[in-house]
Formats: C-alpha cells, structure tokens, sequence
C-alpha cells in the first residue's frame, strides 16, 4: 500500500524552499527531482540562484503555481512558509524532519493540507543504493515509512 509521505511525490510540480543565509538550501532532493526530470522551482529569499536554477523570493513569486512544497528552513521560519502555501491553495506540504512547529500544524489544518512531516525528503526520491536507501529500508522494516 502507498503511504501519505509516498503519494506526496506523485505531484507534477514541486517548490523547494530553503534560506541558504541562515541553513544550507535542500539541495539534495532539489537536484535529485531535477535529475530525474521533475518540474522543480528553487524559493530562497537569501540567494538569486540555487545550482544554476534561478531562486524565487517567495512562493507567491513563482511563475505557476505549484502542486506542492518542500519547507526546509530554519525551525521558526516554518510557520511562515506553511501559511504562504495556504494563501496560495497549495494542498500539499512537506516539512523536512525537525522542523515542524505546533504553529504550522494548526496552519495546516485550519487550510486543508495534507502536511508531511518526521521524515527526510531524499529516503523518497533518491534512487540507487545510498545512505538514505540504507534509511528507507530501515523505516519500512520499522514500519514508519
């Protein structure tokens, strides 16, 4: 059976939103869904480009609108990004393990997200034998995938 975390990679479009001034920028599940061809958009307001790709200031700034998003930034910037996709009807949130926050749940729920959170992004979209398949084995046997 496909999990909650699963189906959120099912999107066709993804925005991945970091703060390379304050914590390093996702950058690995970013370049893996950009490797395997995905429509992906960098969104940090700290840098003009994030591996060559230009970077947007907010998700309002985007030239679509997306499917949904990856939040990696710093804890006590969490909130603020969750209520920005909320804004824009953006349904489906993933926030990188240890960054949620008891404000951004209820964000989430008062708007109707289907928020992903305790979880690394890359057990889900690398490919290959790695570090994180090594963790994504784990999980499933642990049944927390």
């Amino acid at each position: 059976m496909t999990s909650n975390r699963e189906t959120f990679w099912q999107n066709d479009s993804f925005a991945f939103v970091g703060h390379s001034a304050r914590k390093p920028f996702p950058k690995l599940s970013f370049g893996e869904l950009r490797l395997q061809g995905r429509k992906v958009f960098a969104v940090d307001p700290s840098v003009d480009s994030v591996l060559g790709v230009r970077a947007y200031p907010d998700l309002a700034s985007l030239p679509q609108k997306v499917s949904a998003v990856v939040i990696e930034v710093p804890r006590e910037e969490t909130a603020r990004w969750v209520h920005q996709a909320a804004e824009l009807g953006i349904k489906h949130v993933w926030v990188h393990m240890l960054r949620d926050t008891p404000e951004a749940l209820a964000i989430a729920e008062r708007h109707g997200i289907n928020l992903r959170t305790g979880s690394c992004a890359m057990m889900y979209v690398s490919q290959g034998l790695s570090y994180h398949s090594a963790h994504k084995a784990l999980d499933k046997a642990l049944g927390r995938y």
